[in-house]
């Protein structure tokens, strides 16, 4: 019997071995999916002409990376401010409202940040209800006599872009507070130090970690960002990448901005990971309890709801409001036009198959890891991810160039063979765009799809490769129904970002193709703010649901006998 056990044993060590070295074969490859682009554009930006950099240097770069500079500082400093502030209120204070905002708080991650601006444009226009009630209450006549300052600036792209994005800082920040030790907090108070003191003292050091990464995150979209920041008036490197490709077709001066692009994204992510490089936390769940909220008065509670209420109302009530009554004034006036439906079909369809590539390139990542854990699978790991940490015109402009090549080798090929030409397969079909969102949105695939194998015992794969099972027949039998919730939220998300993400959609679409996206790009662009309420409400009510998942995961019960289940 021990002899049989022994063979087993040895036959499963080797089986998966091989299996294992294979699959480590493919999952290189998938991540050599990502890392392609960025050796285009690193080709591309070579090409420049001897005199390109000292042009960029003296017109677009000096004016760009100040303002992406200050912009990333306002926005890291109003999302750290918002998103730290509402987390402790929720969790340290037990107020009226309390439940009601610890998932309301996610709704503004519905709202893409080129919505938001798009919205606000007109909401605060000089002419619009809102400035003329103003105006109306206070005596005056016309925008001469009174107008609000311009939401055309600098100031307003960090308060809106804030009010978006604070739930990066606020999710992570508020898991922090969460876990923290009550006992170190009630140690805190026994050595005499004030409730508020509290929070100064012990639990925001103790928060730093997750504040780091939830400003980094928040920081990474606003690089992304290139509607709101060029509807706003703000010339980011980003807007700088897509002018100087769009308008002055020069695309080794577009390469050569989004590498210094790149440059500023792996510094942010050099700075997070210095900031906590020192930072270590351990908690010994037998014997802490959590953090349990103070009741405070009523009137302090009605004061914490409010100051909870705003960001909320900014970042999702307003914006949603508008959007419903223009998407209500365009139906009954026109009905839904053919065109819609059309970017409907193309919306999804692109989505569709982005999320199914990357599905698949991320099984192969998360299951490589999962089979060869080491050095070599963790690599490949970051790898797959470096496409998320990239702004999407950086990806994009990595995809044309690697494309364009490919389009040309195979059209030059075809005529000298064959005497036909085949045109732009990948360039002129959406390949392209589908390509750069699988790119973009990797690290969503295979982080989710490795998170979901993390929970299932190794034990169980020990037991079904000893009874002959093989490491494919292993994975449809047990991996694959066991992590299927995993699975089915990365689809979910890498969805609901490929139908949000703009840059990439924009700057790579076929000639005629439109998007939700893009067509609300143009019409905002054009100043026809109400003809693309409609896409922009259904970009809205899609990209809701990610949050829904948010908020049900974030969900605590504060019955002992429900936490201890």
């Amino acid at each position: 019997m021990t002899d049989t056990l022994m063979r087993n044993s040895m036959s499963f060590a080797r089986t998966a071995g091989r299996s294992g070295g294979r699959l480590l074969i493919l999952a290189a490859l998938s991540a050599l999916v990502v890392v392609l682009p960025i050796g285009g554009l690193l080709s591309e930006a070579l090409k420049g002409s001897a005199g390109l950099w000292a042009h960029l240097f003296s017109t677009v770069l000096p004016v760009a990376l100040v303002d992406t500079l200050v912009l990333l500082a306002g926005v890291g400093a109003v999302t750290a401010l918002l998103g730290t502030t509402t987390a402790w209120l929720v969790t340290a204070y037990d107020f009226p409202g309390r439940r009601f905002l610890e998932w309301s708080l996610l709704l503004p991650l519905a709202v893409p940040t080129y919505i938001i601006a798009y919205a606000y444009l007109d909401i605060l226009h000089p002419i619009g209800s809102v400035q003329g009630a103003i105006r109306w209450l206070l005596g005056y006549e016309t925008p001469r006599q009174f107008r609000l300052p311009d939401i055309r600036s600098m100031t307003g792209c960090i308060l809106l872009l804030g009010f978006v994005l604070y739930p990066y800082v606020y999710i992570p920040t508020r898991a922090m507070f969460l876990t923290q030790s009550g006992n170190l907090l009630d140690a805190a108070r026994t050595l005499g130090v004030s409730r508020r003191a509290v929070f100064w003292r012990v639990a925001l050091p103790l928060a730093r970690p997750a504040i780091a990464i939830g400003v980094a995150l928040a920081l990474m979209e606003t690089l992304n960002d290139i509607g709101a920041a060029e509807f706003l008036g703000v010339r980011t490197m980003t807007v700088s990448i897509y002018t100087t490709w769009i308008t002055r077709t020069d695309l080794p001066g577009a390469s050569q901005i989004a590498l210094a692009l790149l440059l500023i994204v792996v510094a942010l992510v050099a700075l997070e990971r210095w900031a906590r490089r020192k930072q270590r936390y351990s908690n010994d769940a037998r014997r802490s309890h959590g953090l349990t909220p103070r009741k405070v008065p009523r009137s302090t509670g009605l004061m914490f709801l409010a100051i909870g209420l705003v960001p909320i109302l900014l970042g999702f009530v307003a914006p949603a409001i508008y959007l419903t009554s223009e998407a209500w004034k365009r139906y009954r006036f026109a009905g839904i036009s053919p065109r819609l439906i059309d970017e409907a079909f193309n919306t999804v369809a692109i989505a569709t198959l982005a999320t199914v590539a990357a599905l698949i390139l991320g099984l192969v990542i998360a299951y490589a890891a999962r089979l060869r854990p080491g050095r070599a699978s963790q690599a490949l790991m970051r790898l797959s991810g470096m496409g998320y940490a990239a702004p999407g015109t950086v990806v994009a402009i990595g995809v044309l160039i690697l494309l364009a090549g490919l389009d040309r080798f195979i059209d030059q090929a075809a005529l000298n063979w064959l005497g036909i030409s085949t045109g732009l397969l990948f360039m002129g079909s959406g390949a392209a765009v589908v390509y750069a969102l699988t790119v973009r949105f990797l690290a969503i695939s295979a982080g989710g799809i490795e998170a979901g194998f993390a929970r299932i015992p190794q034990s169980l794969d020990q037991a079904a490769r000893t009874l002959g099972r093989s490491a494919g027949s292993t994975f449809r039998s047990v991996h694959l129904p066991m992590s299927k919730a995993a699975i089915a939220a990365a689809a979910m998300l890498v969805f609901v970002d490929c139908i949000k993400e703009l840059p990439a959609t924009l700057l790579l679409r076929p000639l005629n193709v439109e998007t939700f996206a893009t067509h609300l790009y143009g019409e905002a662009a054009r100043g026809t703010y109400e003809e693309a309420s409609i896409a922009a409400l259904a970009i809205v009510a899609i990209s809701i649901l990610p949050v829904i998942l948010l908020s049900r995961i974030g969900r605590v019960d504060s019955n002992p006998a429900a936490e201890e289940r």
